[in-house]
């Protein structure tokens, strides 16, 4: 067997390290949730992401970072994860910090059944199956109809639908926009859109109020350049499976900031969710894999040789 690549290894622990960050977004946001709207706390993220974005994306592009290629796209692209911040940032308000990424994390699967339609991708029977058994774990956690419903977890249920659709149109513009540019741009549509509606929702603001929201952008920026970086170094068929890391950091903060544990219920329901996620995420890369490589080299005899 042999030595782990060095650069896939430094991959996974940027991507790692990133999901270890990104969380903290979502508590400093839970907390400013008790003075601020959550329209008012994303004017404050999208702000200030694309202050920390711009000295690093303009000096490459230029006037070029306000006009990516395929514009519309791109501004639809901004306005769904734009939307999907509004409905995941007023979720958190009612639920734990755990169940509102656990339901979030919904959208690999709701790809997984869209994506034949909207992509052109094959859809196996295998993925059909864990994507429905994957939407069920989010059942186990919203419980609709028990005394513990949450109407709340119908927003966190919402992002993953508004996300999937954030998802596919990355896929649909994959390769015609580098990515850096494509960050700023949907940071940029964020602040655009945001910020004639922020003063109908402002609420006075302290400095520390300013530090938070401050706060909220650079690790929102911080954490997904980091997550570009990850994957420059490492195969996506590698990456992507550890994506779920961040429901347990989630929870961990969780816990640490507000006492926050999932209840068995809750509990089941992510276990269901992430193993489908996880399960629907290897296949699909190790099918591009096999699609991907060469046929073998064929001998007279039937036999397959090494090419």
């Amino acid at each position: 067997m042999g030595k782990p690549d060095k650069d896939a290894l430094v991959g996974v622990g940027l991507l790692l390290l990133a999901f270890s960050i990104l969380p903290i977004l979502d508590g400093i946001a839970k907390i400013m949730g008790e003075r601020f709207h959550p329209m008012h706390i994303t004017w404050g993220r999208y702000v200030f992401n694309m202050l920390v974005l711009l000295p690093i994306v303009a000096p490459r592009f230029g006037w070029r970072m306000f006009a990516p290629p395929r514009l519309g796209l791109q501004v639809i692209r901004g306005a769904c994860l734009l939307a999907a911040t509004m409905l995941f940032f007023t979720a958190l308000m009612y639920l734990t910090m755990a169940e509102t990424l656990a339901l979030a994390f919904v959208y690999p699967l709701i790809v997984t059944i869209a994506a034949p339609w909207v992509l052109g991708e094959r859809l196996s029977a295998a993925k059909l199956v864990a994507a429905v058994v994957g939407l069920c774990g989010a059942i186990l956690i919203i419980r609709p109809g028990a005394a513990v419903f949450q109407p709340a977890s119908l927003l966190a249920f919402s992002t993953a639908f508004v996300f999937s659709v954030y998802i596919m149109l990355t896929r649909k513009l994959a390769g015609l926009a580098p990515h850096l540019q494509s960050l700023f741009f949907t940071a940029f549509v964020g602040t655009v859109v945001m910020t004639p509606i922020a003063p109908f929702v402002w609420n006075h603001l302290s400095w520390l109020d300013w530090l938070g929201f401050a706060a909220i952008g650079t690790i929102a920026a911080t954490g997904h350049l980091i997550i570009l970086r990850a994957y420059e170094r490492a195969p996506a068929s590698v990456l992507a499976p550890l994506g779920y890391f961040e429901i347990v950091s989630t929870v961990a903060l969780g816990w640490l900031l507000f006492d926050d544990l999932p209840d068995a219920w809750t509990w089941a329901g992510i276990v269901v969710i992430v193993a489908s996620g996880i399960f629907v995420t290897v296949w699909t890369s190790q099918r591009e894999k096999a699609a991907e490589a060469p046929p073998p080299v064929t001998r007279t005899d039937g036999q397959a040789a090494a090419g």
